[in-house]
């Protein structure tokens, strides 16, 4: 990353990802929020961090470790269960987001990165810190358990 204005550039193409991705996680818009905002001054201090060409996926390893450090914070100070945020979406899809919601997020995050997110199998299995064999069979398992949930065949591109 060479220099302000080019950091300016990436992380606003890849805001509105990064936000999915952390409310796909966090399921809470304030955390949400407060997880891509961390992620974003975290990548623009680690910036040299970064391969080139790869600025996108380096800030999407950030925002899952930020989500993940939010939600250690929140299992300390509320130790019950939060209620889930309620998400602005199409009510065609509201089926759907739900039982992506109520996923494990070993099922969920593969979902996310893939689908939503649209990394490649091998960026998203390094985001998440696994070996890409082990990403497909998290992504086979989330679409089986999508396909029982729904009871209806679901159509994946």
């Amino acid at each position: 990353m060479a220099d302000r204005q080019e950091y300016e550039r990436v992380a606003q193409e890849a805001l509105p990802m990064l936000y999915r991705l952390a409310m796909g996680i966090l399921r809470c818009d304030a955390d949400a929020r407060d997880a891509v905002q961390q992620a974003l001054l975290k990548g623009w201090e680690k910036k040299e961090n970064a391969r080139p060409g790869k600025f996108r996926w380096y800030l999407t390893r950030i925002v899952i470790n930020e989500a993940r450090n939010i939600q250690r914070y929140r299992m300390r100070v509320f130790p019950t269960e939060l209620p889930p945020a309620v998400v602005q979406m199409s009510p065609d899809y509201r089926e759907l987001y739900d039982a992506i919601f109520a996923l494990s997020e070993d099922l969920r995050l593969p979902l996310l990165l893939k689908y939503m997110q649209d990394l490649s199998e091998k960026e998203a299995a390094q985001a998440l810190g696994i070996p890409v064999t082990t990403f497909k069979n998290r992504l086979h398992r989330a679409r089986k358990a999508l396909r029982k949930t729904l009871d209806r065949e679901v159509t994946f591109e």
